[in-house]
């Protein structure tokens, strides 16, 4: 046992010498031995491992175990943070990416094989997968998430912005996209979540909305915002598989949901927008997305945050669109954005750990610091990003240039606005609504 200790502590330590050699990491192995590490550049960080198991748990798995062992509470911060540590492993990893250990690129390669295998997003797994995080109780989402719960990148226009303003930036900044011209326009939300885009489009352009989740928490949330603002006739918001609908729309947009579709799913995903856009409609598909080749999802996330989630690259989704017919209008890569949302996310939830503790358990809070916090550095120092497709049938389907875009944008006041008699009729129906 004693040596197998030995070897273990050699490995691991190989493996951090390797990798770290910038920074100030000092890590406590469990036996009570110190190792430093780095050039002493920046915050110290000192981590301690509690125990062999979780060392032993560490050096054949890292990419799953490290936060595992977090959330269990086996490795704790004597300095810094679990932020911080991500920070420096991945800032030191781009640095230079061969210096990551042989068996661990085997392993992420080897996770390949049962992720196309089993990575069959059917319409009862894919209802399972969703109420594994989106039913999570609404309270917690309070916790973290602005008022309107948008819980998809937002977008700052500028550095100063607040969460709050920078999620209104990403509805109006898709908004112009949709090209919402006319009032009146049939929009499907696939993937509504707790309303606010749809209601965004009802609100600013009289559009008749649809939206389709999964979730029953963000089913009975939205609804029952859309009765509370008085849009009940206008809003539909339906706890249903878009690959059920069966009608057609002039506008469709769809925004935090692709990546659980699986890349199993994608020529069904767009066969079946394609046949639900209009033939001079828009579409458009704001996801998360890889800059490089694809790569398989994070075993940590897949497992205890989203599972049957799926990271696309663009060289996933271009030859599934190709294929259903659809034509790519326009593309946009919004970097760092992500980035800066979760920083928010994320103070809001170190803030409010006590109430998260009172919901779950401490445990749970470790888990949703880890997903936060790795979640942020992957945008921030590695690959991922967030790819706004604009989609239609027709290659006239918006206009040849991209001023149209701003110009929607920044001019809210110009937008198609429901009729006075419209506005007067939603008051006094969320008046009734409130009293009641």
């Amino acid at each position: 046992m004693f040596l197998g200790f030995l070897i273990v502590r050699r490995i691991l330590t190989h493996i951090i010498r390797k990798l770290v050699h910038t920074g100030d990491l000092t890590i406590t192995f469990a036996d009570g031995d110190q190792m430093h590490l780095g050039d002493g550049s920046g915050a110290p960080i000192h981590m301690r491992i509690k125990s062999k198991a979780a060392q032993r748990a560490i050096v054949i798995d890292p990419s799953l175990k490290i936060g595992e062992c977090y959330m269990d509470g086996d490795l704790v911060f004597e300095d810094g943070d679990i932020y911080k540590l991500l920070e420096l492993v991945f800032r030191n990893s781009r640095e230079n990416r061969t210096r990551q250990a042989r068996w661990v690129r085997m392993l992420e390669h080897l996770r390949r094989i049962p992720a196309h295998i089993l990575e069959w997003n059917t319409l009862g797994r894919s209802r399972s997968n969703v109420k594994h995080h989106y039913d999570l109780s609404g309270e917690l989402y309070d916790l973290f998430l602005d008022p309107d719960r948008q819980y998809s990148c937002a977008y700052y226009e500028n550095p100063s912005m607040e969460l709050e303003q920078a999620q209104m930036a990403k509805k109006r900044h898709i908004a112009s996209k949709l090209l919402m011209n006319r009032e009146g326009l049939r929009v499907l939300d696939i993937g509504s979540g707790w309303g606010g885009m749809g209601l965004h489009l009802a609100r600013q352009f009289n559009a008749k909305v649809t939206g389709v989740t999964l979730s029953d928490e963000q089913f009975a949330g939205s609804n029952q915002r859309a009765r509370e603002d008085g849009f009940a006739g206008q809003v539909d918001f339906k706890l249903l598989d878009y690959r059920k609908l069966d009608q057609t729309f002039d506008r469709i947009v769809s925004v935090g949901m692709f990546e659980h579709v699986g890349a199993r799913h994608y020529k069904t995903y767009f066969n079946k927008c394609a046949n639900l856009l209009d033939r001079d409609g828009v579409m458009l598909l704001h996801t998360i997305g890889q800059s490089e080749s694809p790569t398989p999802t994070n075993p940590f996330i897949k497992k205890h945050i989203f599972p049957g989630g799926y990271i696309p690259s663009l060289s996933d989704v271009v030859p599934a669109i190709e294929r259903s017919g659809l034509i790519v209008t326009d593309i946009e890569v919004l970097r760092i954005h992500y980035a800066e949302t979760l920083k928010a996310w994320r103070k809001s939830f170190l803030e409010n750990w006590d109430k998260a503790k009172e919901l779950y358990d401490e445990r749970f809070c470790r888990m949703w610091d880890i997903y936060l916090a790795s979640s942020e550095v992957a945008f921030r120092w590695q690959d991922l990003v967030v790819f706004q497709i604009q989609l239609a049938h027709l290659p006239d389907a918006v206009p040849l240039t991209r001023d149209y875009m701003g110009k929607n944008e920044h001019a809210p006041h110009r937008a198609r606005k429901a009729s006075e008699s419209a506005r007067k009729k939603r008051a006094a129906a969320a008046k009734q609504n409130r009293r009641a």
